[in-house]
């Protein structure tokens, strides 16, 4: 699969980005990925309200081995290789990974705002206490004046 066969697949979806991402493509629409190309096997971002989608198409979820076990990716899975002949129906699926993708970015993005507002909470917390009277100056004290031996007073 080439990118202008991916573009063309994508079109009734609307415009994607596609670029190169381990040995295949990553398919995204505004900056969030929502499908992977990888060994000519079209891949899409599923969740818990769309896996049930994908198993009855009989699909599976994106596998790869390492050298010591297969790892199962749960969260991309198999296009239904009918869905290539229907652009249609793939425009709808499609959205349907784009939606979960979103979903995804935004709880990651809302986990990392939490996670921030508490190291900051605690590095509040491990401050020095400082007194009401925190950021007051002192008044300088008056330097001595030199005094000149041959000066009258």
């Amino acid at each position: 699969m080439d990118r202008e066969f991916l573009a063309d697949l994508f079109a009734p979806f609307g415009p994607v980005t596609i670029r190169r991402m381990f040995s295949g493509f990553g398919i995204s629409a505004d900056g969030i990925t929502f499908a992977l190309v990888i060994r000519d096997a079209i891949y899409l971002r599923a969740d818990d309200a769309t896996i049930a989608r994908f198993e009855g198409e009989g699909s599976r979820p994106f596998r790869y081995d390492t050298s010591t076990k297969t790892v199962t990716v749960g969260s991309y899975w198999l296009l239904p290789e009918r869905l290539l002949d229907d652009p249609d129906e793939l425009a709808d699926w499609a959205r349907a990974a784009y939606a979960v993708a979103e979903r995804a970015a935004l709880s990651k993005a809302s986990k990392t705002r939490r996670a921030a507002a508490k190291k900051a909470e605690t590095d509040r917390s491990k401050a020095p206490k400082q007194s009401k009277s925190a950021g007051v100056q002192p008044k300088p004290k008056k330097a001595a004046r030199a005094v000149d031996p041959d000066k009258k007073r």
